[in-house]
């Protein structure tokens, strides 16, 4: 008999009720009796366990009895309706068979364990209900963002992984070299010398893939990145790793008001499409992880976004008679704290912050007329905070150049973003989300440590 999926059994349960069915998975618990006994059965292709029963028929009983938790399994039984409350169906045991065995030193045990725990063995907390359900939704959220970006006409672009640019110019970039770290060459000034090193030049990981995405933009008209990178900033929050993914459309033809369009209506299709195909793991996160949290994304899908600017931000908090840990100041950048009381206590709704101070922004955004503001805007949404960051790009040669002059940027590496604005360049925009940050969101497990299959950060770097 060929063995089937398990969550092919649930979506066709009528059709294979009564009937002999064949399933591969692991024993997530073993309750063991006289003459019977009770498996928790999964295979991982749904977040549903099954009940194994088995009796004292069966000639193999006194093995059956010795499994233990974490081994692999082969079943073969009748799905049956089940009398004990709290399932609708159990499977009758007619053959099972050990494929791996699992000692009793077995790390994951039906208990509760704690998530410090489960970072240290890493490489088995998949297992766990919790992680079942968080990976599962991880892999949902990406096939919707592409579906999102796909049908709409964008055009999926890799962007490289390795750069000689730090398209954020904050210094924060890994180092790639094969150079000799021993005996590194110098040059007649006493630097190291990097033309003998493999690319010939100075290179990292990328720290965004935008400056390339904005190049393809200028071809595509619609484009997107999905994938790696990389900050090699040591901070230790709860919100921060070293290695992340990104989600970073560019657009051409598209101002500042189109890209807040944009975001908004993306960030409703992805929600909306977990709520619709991850109800299982949804009520898990609501029940065990954040009461409530199914009703606040609802909420989301249904708001519409505020749009104020960045001093209108400032002002409301300094209005707002709330006495902040961190003081609101025209001209500084909003505090997390601050970011939950626009979303969650002034507005409860989503809220677009715009025009912000050049001081504390990226070069490459538009210089507003006031000359002190960019068209920069972040997406704060309630109970997280920022969620997505974005801006019109800067389509003027010389104002970007002024901008990079003002900055003592090296434009040496850079000569090709800046010709984008001399070839035939135009308005255009984008944003960046961390896939990890909107996970965080969706699923309320608030430690980006969990939401990443094998998080890098630093002093960590297992599995």
């Amino acid at each position: 008999m060929k063995c089937m999926d398990v969550v092919k059994l649930y979506r066709e349960l009528d059709s294979y009720m009564g009937k002999s069915v064949c399933l591969q998975g692991w024993i997530r618990n073993h309750r063991k009796q006289k003459e019977f006994g009770f498996i928790d059965f999964y295979d991982g292709t749904c977040f549903k366990s099954i009940q194994l029963v088995y009796g004292n028929e069966l000639a193999n009983f006194d093995e059956i009895q010795k499994l233990h938790v974490g081994s692999s399994i082969e079943v073969v039984g009748t799905l049956v309706e089940s009398p004990a409350s709290g399932q609708a169906f159990e499977i009758q045991v007619e053959n099972l068979i050990l494929l791996g065995d699992s000692p009793e030193d077995y790390p994951i045990q039906p208990k509760r364990h704690t998530r410090e725990f489960l970072r240290e063995v890493g490489y088995l907390r998949p297992r766990v209900n919790l992680f079942q359900a968080v990976f599962r939704v991880r892999s949902v959220v990406a096939y919707a963002i592409h579906t999102y970006f796909q049908t709409n006409g964008y055009i999926y672009t890799h962007t490289p992984l390795l750069t000689a640019n730090d398209g954020e110019g904050a210094g924060e970039m890994f180092r790639v070299t094969t150079l000799d770290l021993d005996h590194l060459p110098r040059n007649d000034e006493q630097e190291i010398d990097y033309k003998k090193d493999f690319f010939g030049e100075k290179v990292g990981l990328t720290v965004t893939g935008q400056l390339e995405a904005e190049a393809f933009a200028m071809a595509f008209k619609k484009v997107y990145t999905f994938g790696p990178t990389f900050r090699a900033e040591n901070s230790n929050t709860k919100t921060h790793a070293s290695e992340f993914w990104m989600i970073e459309p560019e657009i051409a033809f598209c101002d500042l008001i189109g890209l807040m369009d944009i975001e908004e209506e993306m960030l409703k299709y992805v929600i909306q499409y977990v709520l619709d195909h991850c109800k299982d793991e949804m009520n898990f996160f609501d029940r065990f992880v954040e009461k409530g949290i199914i009703a606040k994304l609802e909420a989301v899908v249904k708001s519409k976004a505020v749009r104020i600017t960045h001093r209108e931000a400032i002002d409301i908090l300094i209005n707002s008679g709330v006495q902040f840990e961190n003081t609101p100041v025209h001209g500084e950048d909003l505090a997390t704290e601050h970011e939950k009381y626009l979303t969650g206590e002034h507005f409860h709704s989503p809220v677009f912050v715009t025009d912000w101070p050049k001081d504390i922004k990226a070069f490459y955004m538009r210089m507003n007329d006031d000359n002190e503001t960019v068209a920069a805007v972040d997406l704060l949404v309630p109970g997280a905070g920022e969620l997505m960051g974005g801006s019109q790009r800067e389509e003027r040669l010389d104002v970007l150049e002024d901008r990079m002059n003002q900055l003592g940027m090296e434009k040496n590496g850079l000569e090709w973003y800046m010709n984008l604005r001399k070839y035939g360049g135009c308005k255009h925009a984008g944003f960046g989300m961390g896939f990890e940050r909107l996970l965080i969101y969706i699923t309320g497990v608030e430690n980006i440590r969990d939401v990443i299959p094998f998080p890098r950060t630093p002093g960590n770097c297992e599995f």
